[in-house]
């Protein structure tokens, strides 16, 4: 126990409160009030804050706010304003797009499907200027976009869900509600109208990227612990001069995995997978009733699934 014990107590070290690099004049000043974490200092850094957002971050959690707030209320209210009944229903409570006939209106009445369209444009609007500020603050410390274009991937497929396949169908009817349990049963009823989304072969490709990229970052995180006591998460200079950590890590891979991997390659293999899961799933529901209405149809006509 004490050895377990000491450990810990060696994780949780920390030093002074990290501020980050200087900001330019034309920057709004960041958060200088900063605290820890001891749990989150069993994870991982224990730090929490100076935040900075700038105008870019402002704005996108004010949007957000606006997007939750519409949709909260509408979910309240249709609980008839019951404040238990809405956190008992809360799963199961939705906001629904506008039904079929009125087709692609931008500005439909509020109780068929107003509130919806309003609240899917500012949540595209904070998720947007979210993606902005990711790459802005890249730019400005000097790093790599590779976040601000994995990001980019995701709300590829979320503006395919909401908005570019409903404006090639035609009618908002065809995106998804808000709703947690509601969205499921969408995905659910998606999946029948069209012949079975399994055999979507895009859909097909996501789901071997999506556990491909989860078993990768598995992997990747548990090797780098494994390989802590040579200094293996000092990454960056593993990779620009390779030392014990990282011929030991390699050796494993080789030994367990059958192929090698580096301290670079391995984030390569980890972020490509991360983002066509999402761009491949975004391709398969773009193409789902608008070039095929039957996925089984489709599998059999190209021997990709076996007759019934």
């Amino acid at each position: 126990m004490a050895v377990y014990q000491n450990i810990f107590t060696q994780i949780q070290v920390r030093g002074p409160v990290e501020e980050g690099v200087p900001l330019s004049s034309s920057d709004l000043p960041r958060e200088r009030d900063a605290s820890f974490s001891r749990l989150l200092g069993i994870i991982g850094n224990a730090q929490l804050g100076p935040i900075y957002l700038g105008w870019t971050g402002v704005a996108s959690l004010f949007f957000g706010f606006v997007a939750i707030e519409i949709i909260g209320l509408n979910m309240l209210a249709s609980v008839n304003w019951d404040p238990i009944e809405f956190v008992r229903q809360l799963p199961w409570l939705a906001l629904y797009p506008p039904p079929p006939e009125q087709g692609i209106n931008f500005f439909p009445p509020l109780e068929q499907g107003g509130w919806w369209v309003m609240a899917g444009f500012f949540l595209t609007v904070s998720i947007l200027l979210w993606w902005a500020r990711t790459y802005m603050r890249a730019r400005a410390l000097g790093l790599g976009t590779h976040v601000a274009w994995a990001f980019a991937s995701a709300i590829f497929l979320y503006l395919v869900l909401g908005f570019i396949r409903p404006l090639l169908m035609g009618s908002w009817s065809e995106a998804v509600p808000f709703g947690i349990f509601p969205h499921l049963d969408w995905t659910n009823s998606f999946s029948i109208t069209y012949g079975n989304l399994f055999y979507n072969p895009f859909h097909c490709l996501s789901i071997v990227f999506l556990y491909g990229s989860a078993l990768l970052f598995a992997m990747h995180g548990a090797t780098i612990l494994a390989v802590s006591r040579y200094g293996g998460e000092r990454e960056i200079e593993q990779i620009t001069d390779r030392g014990t950590a990282s011929e030991r890590a390699a050796l494993f891979w080789r030994w367990t995995m059958g192929f090698n991997a580096s301290m670079e390659s391995v984030h390569r293999w980890a972020w490509w997978f991360a983002v066509l899961t999402t761009l491949t799933g975004g391709i398969g529901i773009l193409l789902t009733g608008t070039v095929v209405s039957d996925w089984r149809a489709w599998a059999e006509a190209h021997h990709f699934a076996p007759p019934l």
